[in-house]
């Protein structure tokens, strides 16, 4: 059987470029509801036809919006982004790719008060916002002849998500969250956005509306049925304290290529061995494919009864290899072991029962294998550490140990994917 290995290749380097998306929200006769965006059918385009919020890369030329932003200025706005300087593109950005993209304009006039467009001429609101779009200062010199400013104080920063590595085109995103302005009705722009809808984020999330949705919206969404009110959602996106940076890993499974988000059982074991995004990873155990963690260690499932179980192969380096936890008595798993060995297997080592005394070390194809128990006392069970990569192998990963001292970072239990210690 052949072994999945991590081919000595360099991921090319894809430039992430900067983003800022507005989901805009309003309370509807069944509950809050949010605006979605249908993109345009567009080749090359990793969104083509799908459901997402307003909003798009920041532009250098948002900088210059920064002396019209009312009520936040770049201070504030970089410390809430966690930033040393200029957090308040995004926030200019966001105002701006919503008005470029949905036809809402979250702007003041001199009264303080939001601006009203309902109730000038269509043609007129066209006008503006074919001016903004045509791009460089035009929202500066927009906002400059018309007396507005830019309402930043009304959005709320909500999340922080980054492209997984290895896709084409990557975007370091910043969404915010805010009350749709009254007395301004939402309008694809016709080339981007090609329909609008209001939706409560359970009825988008559906499969019944068929909605084309990426992971980060979807995600997004889930979170947001979760609030009862717009006015809820948006307090509580001012009451966080940290917004923390998301980004899923790319994955293989039996369902194709998919995003893993940070919380599910295999995004560490990613994160660890396909940094750079090139798909090495598995989303899903399953019986059969020989998978290479590293240089040092392979890993093959097999079904022991109705549980998945693993066993390692340890060693490389030209030399020989040690077996952890064979599982003898399935025969199906042994013959699997036997054509997936990459060497010649010398040692056969198991945490089902004894092994070496806890400080003996063994070597193993130039890399050493050190036996430690989990604790003291007698509810301690043997575990093995490969010392140069940190990594203990265990019987079960929430054994966890009294063995900070030891120097373990991770965990390679007999069930389930690599973690951290």
């Amino acid at each position: 059987m052949s072994i999945s290995t991590n081919p000595p290749t360099v991921a090319p380097v894809r430039p992430v470029r900067t983003a800022a998306t507005l989901i805009v929200l309003r309370d509807g006769p069944a509950g809050m509801e949010v605006l979605m965006l249908r993109r345009a059918e567009k080749e090359a385009d990793q969104n083509s036809g799908a459901a997402v919020f307003p909003g798009g890369t920041v532009d250098p030329n948002d900088r210059a919006l920064h002396g019209l932003c009312a009520g936040v200025d770049d201070l504030a706005a970089s410390t809430r982004l966690a930033m040393p300087a200029n957090g308040l593109d995004y926030y200019a950005a966001a105002v701006r790719e919503c008005f470029e993209e949905a036809g809402l304009l979250f702007a003041t006039g001199a009264d303080g008060r939001l601006i009203t467009l309902d109730g000038l001429p269509p043609a007129e609101v066209a006008a503006l916002r074919a001016t903004v779009e045509a791009g460089g200062d035009a929202m500066l010199r927009l906002c400059e002849r018309q007396g507005w400013r830019l309402a930043v104080d009304r959005l709320a920063y909500f999340s922080h998500w980054l492209t997984p590595p290895g896709m084409p085109r990557r975007f370091d995103t910043r969404f915010f969250v805010a009350l749709a302005p009254p007395a301004q009705s939402a309008h694809p722009d016709g080339r981007e956005t090609v329909e609008h809808l209001w939706l409560r984020p359970a009825d988008a999330l559906a499969p019944a509306l068929g909605l084309r949705l990426m992971n980060v919206q979807r995600r997004i969404l889930e979170q947001l049925a979760t609030f009862g009110s717009a006015l809820d959602c948006v307090a509580h996106a001012r009451g966080l304290r940290e917004v923390r940076l998301v980004m899923p890993r790319l994955a293989e499974g039996p369902g194709g290529r998919r995003p893993v988000n940070p919380g599910e059982p295999a995004y560490e074991e990613i994160s660890l061995i396909d940094p750079d995004g090139q798909c090495h990873g598995r989303y899903e155990l399953t019986p059969g494919p020989a998978m290479r963690l590293s240089s040092r260690v392979v890993r093959v499932t097999g079904r022991s009864g109705d549980r998945l179980v693993n066993s390692y192969f340890v060693g490389g380096g030209g030399g020989e290899w040690a077996l952890i936890d064979a599982c003898p008595g399935d025969e199906a798993h042994a013959a699997m072991l036997l054509a997936s060995a990459p060497g010649p297997v010398r040692w056969t080592l198991a945490l089902r029962g004894p092994v070496p005394l806890p400080g003996d070390r063994l070597a193993v194809g130039g890399c050493t294998l050190r036996a430690l128990r989990t604790a003291d006392g007698p509810d301690s069970a043997p575990c093995l550490l490969l010392e140069e990569e940190k990594l203990l192998f265990l019987r079960e990963a929430d054994q966890l140990s009294a063995l900070p001292a030891e120097g373990v970072e991770w965990l390679a239990p007999a069930s389930g994917f690599l973690r951290r210690a």
